[in-house]
């Protein structure tokens, strides 16, 4: 590996047996981030069980990353890995209780099974989001999409799309974000 890391020497150590293949480093990294993301899922409704579950998910994530080269070090490994958890931890969340990942962030815990109407009414507010995201165009669908369901850092969504940089692609991602909350504002019926 050519260029200095400046965050850890770990860090280094870790990519490097990551990249040769030495699944060992794994078991660090599991009881290295576990206390944290165990932390995070008990916080937010989860179990032991559900945050083992997750962390394991975020290393076979990151294990892919990095040996695909997709992966860029710009954080500690343990940010990494902690703000990977984190989303997968959200998505289930918004998955069973059938939400839009940007209202993941006011999530309550799981838990109580959805009456027919309320099923109906989460399938309706499903198909207005994926018709608003239609409404919205390329490159905004792509890059929202490449963002919150694909999870790909701003420098990679950056290049993908042609952006200048990471900030440019960020300030495009609020942008776009901002225009389909309107869309499906628009979409909302009205009480007058």
């Amino acid at each position: 590996m050519g260029t200095t890391l400046p965050f850890s020497s770990s860090d280094g150590r870790i990519l490097e047996g990551i990249r040769t293949g030495r699944e060992e480093v794994l078991v660090e990294l599991y009881s290295d981030n576990r206390k944290a993301v165990r932390a995070l899922v008990r916080r937010n409704g989860g179990s032991n069980d559900d945050a083992d579950d997750v962390l394991q998910e975020a290393l076979v994530s990151f294990w892919e990353r990095v040996r695909t080269g997709k992966f860029t070090y710009s954080a500690r490994l343990s940010t990494f890995i902690y703000a990977v958890a984190r989303n997968i931890w959200l998505r289930r969340l918004a998955r069973a209780r059938k939400e839009i990942p940007f209202q993941v962030e006011a999530v309550d815990p799981p838990g109580e099974d959805l009456t027919p109407l309320e099923q109906v009414m989460e399938d309706e507010q499903s198909q207005m989001v994926r018709r608003a995201l239609e409404r919205l165009g390329e490159p905004c669908k792509k890059l929202l999409l490449l963002y919150y369901w694909e999870e790909l850092p701003m420098e990679q969504i950056a290049v993908q799309l042609g952006f200048a940089n990471a900030d440019t692609a960020k300030s495009k991602k609020y942008q776009c974000k901002k225009s389909l909350e309107r869309l499906i504002r628009e979409s909302l019926p009205r009480n007058d």
